[in-house]
């Protein structure tokens, strides 16, 4: 009875909150008629480094973007591959495109901040806009985005983006991991300014006006933090700055990593950061995975009567949570169809990256390696 009520609760619980993401307005219904009547200038900063591969693309949806009053700051952290020479070349052609090599790392900076830091001083623009060296970008995400904070006078806006991968499994866990996004940080509760503890940040967009920026010190209080996106939401919020959060899944895409493996890896640098280096919430996390994968099994296979299908209906619930989630992130009802073997998954990595972060002493991250007891320094 207790397993049974335990079950029951939970999933009752995340449906409850699912419900309420209802509340995030799209990017795509923002009405560019309402524009203001002078476009600001934006300064668009990106961090980069040995990412040759897929830049060329970000940075062209970038200047294809049809809003005049733009620039594109690229920050080359220190790569070893054929970054700088490629935008190199696109800024040959675009006098908009500035590159700015960073050839060393001051101590007390993890690599990307650092160069996010750089980037934002050299900007121009009133508003700064950080995003990363692989996300795409179709012409109208930057107008609307403008539209919307000018109408709401907001000083901060992050939106949330369509991340994919070439992998199935990995595409089906970006939908869980989407899920439990939505679930823990409730971004539609930032907008609030009662609830200082509600803020967002994502690392793919977030647009911050630039003297709300000079009111934080810029990056120089998350200097440390693998989670730098959604912290510096956290440090804009509590200072008294407006922000939300709108789902941009029709403007705005980046490709996640491109097999299980490399996510398994690529998730050691900041999932434990999520948590605070809290672990206690990192088995908070572990155990939600097991809530709705091993228990209602054990559950179905032990129970009888009433109480059975009590578990069935709950599972159903729980089975309509994955599918509001799976539309809010643009995945196909076969990732939904796999949602016990990702939130499994997701427990995994969980508890491995805690482990492994733990025993290792710190995090590597683009190729330097970060002590847990100077991270730890660094809480918000």
């Amino acid at each position: 009875m207790i397993f049974t009520s335990l079950f029951v609760g939970f999933v009752v619980a995340r449906f409850a909150l699912l419900v309420q993401a209802r509340r995030i307005a799209k990017l795509e219904d923002v009405l560019v008629g309402d524009a203001p009547r002078a476009w600001p200038s934006v300064s668009v900063v990106v961090a980069a480094r040995n990412e040759a591969e897929g830049i060329t693309e970000a940075l062209g949806s970038l200047l294809g973007l049809d809003y005049d009053a733009i620039e594109v700051i690229v920050v080359n952290d220190r790569s070893t591959d054929q970054t700088a020479d490629q935008v190199r070349r696109l800024a040959a052609t675009d006098k908009r495109l500035r590159l700015i090599n960073v050839n060393e790392l001051p101590p007390g900076w993890l690599g990307k901040n650092h160069a996010l830091q750089v980037g934002s001083k050299a900007a121009s623009g009133e508003w700064i806009l950080f995003t990363d060296a692989d996300v795409v970008f179709s012409p109208h995400a930057l107008r609307r985005a403008i539209t919307f904070v000018e109408r709401e006078r907001l000083d901060h806006l992050a939106l949330l983006m369509k991340a994919w991968s070439r992998s199935f499994i990995v595409d089906a866990f970006i939908g869980y991991f989407a899920l439990q996004f939505l679930l823990f940080v409730r971004p539609w509760e930032a907008k609030d300014p009662l609830k200082p503890h509600r803020f967002v940040g994502v690392g793919a967009f977030n647009l911050v006006r630039k003297s709300a920026l000079q009111g934080v010190e810029g990056l120089t209080r998350i200097a440390m933090r693998p989670d730098d996106d959604v912290k510096l939401g956290k440090i804009l919020k509590q200072a008294g700055f407006r922000q939300d959060c709108l789902t941009a899944v029709e403007d705005l895409s980046v490709e996640w990593y491109p097999s299980l493996r490399a996510c398994i890896q690529g998730l050691e640098k900041n999932m434990f950061a999520g948590t605070d280096y809290r672990v206690s919430l990192v088995m908070v996390a572990v155990i939600a995975g097991l809530l709705v994968t091993a228990l209602p099994v054990y559950l179905l296979l032990s129970l009888s009567g009433a109480l059975w299908w009590a578990v069935v209906l709950a599972l159903a619930l729980e089975f309509l949570v994955s599918l509001v989630a799976a539309r809010r992130t643009a995945k196909s009802l076969a990732c939904v169809l796999v949602y016990p073997i990702t939130a499994l998954l997701f427990s995994y990595i969980s508890a491995r990256t805690t482990i492994k972060n733990l025993r290792d002493g710190g995090i590597y991250w683009r190729e330097t390696f970060y002590p847990l007891s100077e991270l730890r320094k660094n809480r918000v």
